[in-house]
């Protein structure tokens, strides 16, 4: 049987497999550079496992409080190395990115604070834990007071405005790294190094903390290795390498990972607390596999890039941007498009590959969303997944693939839906 008999018996089509097969040939040197941006960071990782002596013993399950944990502990210091800060917090008791971000707000945040995003609108479920749309709990119920600043055209950053914002009550300034459900560029670890310059060249004390979901591995530095006060993150996402079944992570400076382990146990228990019940294994290894991870979905965002950008469809990033996150835009301009979208990729699973993703009120989001996932960890947006709100644009976002093979079958089968629905002519 040749390959493309493989992808017919998948529901794929000659002219898409064809179509796409062309756009494959032509990546081959881009995938390759990808390849040498995982290597890279499967010797950072290595290096901090080594060096951290892990063994056996470390993947034995505690519970009940979880004093002395050592496999917990030692798992906190190969990140603390791999991100090269000074302490590292990283638990199972984090449900999920909004709450790792949550915890690290509010453990560092106090009444009469302000927070400031100098990179215009944050991602929709971090509205309500601000407090910009109201919500039970929100910073704004405790007196912490939130501005912004809107990019500039380009998604350049308004150092001016920024200049402005900063006043005598700007404790922490959040910086989002991925573009959210938003049609902005993600920033490069570079960018956001030269914005953490200007912020603490305007106020040296204010904190600087970067929301990292979706970029960990992609380069070859971490938002923490120019400055950033603290990197919060999934472990759902990048950094889980696809097993993990649940948690978070934020490295920083001791004094920030500190505050968020008093937040999220309690005052006078800190980091002492926290069962890892049986998952040391998993986050190890999974933190051990992500840089290859990683490289198998960024091939598979480029691809879809590539892919429908030349069919017309507004991309971002474009086909020949540099890469500084996992997740592709692509602009459907319609309801129907972003459906058929997501059914193509749900139809790809391993996990309910048979059902029929509709958009549906979900909490958290002013507009129902549509996401497409079969996965083995429920919402592990590391494993081939899209999804998107069902308001203007009309865009739906794209991301990971615990193996560029699957990556690019989603996308082969999404483009199927689309030319079925007469979206796409090839």
């Amino acid at each position: 049987m040749d390959l493309y008999e493989t992808y017919a018996a998948l529901g794929v089509g000659k002219p898409v497999y064809d179509y796409c097969a062309g756009i494959e040939d032509a990546l081959q040197e881009r995938f390759a550079q990808i390849d040498r941006v995982a290597e890279h960071n499967q010797m950072k990782v290595l290096a901090a496992m080594q060096k951290n002596r892990v063994n056996a013993t470390h993947f034995a399950a505690t519970n009940g409080y979880g004093y002395n944990d050592d496999g917990r502990d030692n798992l906190e210091r190969v990140y603390a190395d791999t991100f090269h800060t000074e302490a590292a917090l990283v638990r199972p008791q984090i449900t999920c990115g909004t709450h790792a971000l949550a915890v690290a707000l509010s453990a560092n945040l106090r009444p009469g604070d302000e927070l400031l995003s100098p990179v215009g609108r944050p991602y929709d479920t971090l509205e309500e834990v601000i407090g910009i749309r109201e919500s039970v709990g929100s910073l704004r119920e405790y007196g912490v007071t939130y501005r912004q600043v809107e990019l500039l055209p380009g998604s350049k950053f308004d150092y001016e405005g920024i200049r402005a914002a900063i006043n005598d009550r700007t404790k922490l300034v959040t910086i989002q790294r991925s573009k959210g459900y938003q049609t902005r560029k993600t920033f490069s670890v570079a960018e956001i190094g030269e914005l953490i310059a200007f912020v603490k060249s305007v106020k040296p004390d204010v904190i600087c903390m970067v929301d990292n979901c979706y970029g960990e591995f992609v380069e070859t530095v971490e938002p923490s290795d120019v400055g950033a006060d603290m990197v919060v993150g999934s472990l759902i996402k990048n950094p889980g390498g696809g097993l993990a079944p649940i948690g978070g992570y934020i490295c920083g400076t001791k004094a920030c990972v500190e505050q968020c382990a008093y937040r999220l146990s309690a005052p006078g228990l800190g980091q002492e607390v926290g069962a890892n019940l049986g998952l040391m294994q998993s986050f190890y290894q999974g933190f051990f596999l992500a840089p290859t991870v990683v490289a198998g979905a960024l091939k598979g965002a480029i691809f879809a890039a590539n892919v429908y950008e030349k069919l017309g469809f507004p991309v971002v990033p474009d086909s020949t941007e540099s890469r500084h996150d996992i997740i592709q835009a692509v602009t459907l301009g319609s309801p129907e498009g972003v459906i058929a979208f997501c059914k193509g990729i749900q139809a790809a699973a391993p996990v309910d590959s048979y059902v029929t993703p509709e958009p549906w009120a979900m909490p958290g989001y002013d507009a129902p969303v549509i996401m497409a996932a079969g996965a083995f960890v429920q919402g592990s947006s590391i494993e081939l997944s899209a999804d998107g709100p069902i308001r203007e644009p009309y865009a739906v976002y794209f991301q990971g693939g615990l193996t560029w093979y699957h990556a690019k079958l989603g996308i082969l089968l999404s483009l199927q839906k689309l030319a079925e629905a007469g979206l796409v002519k090839l």
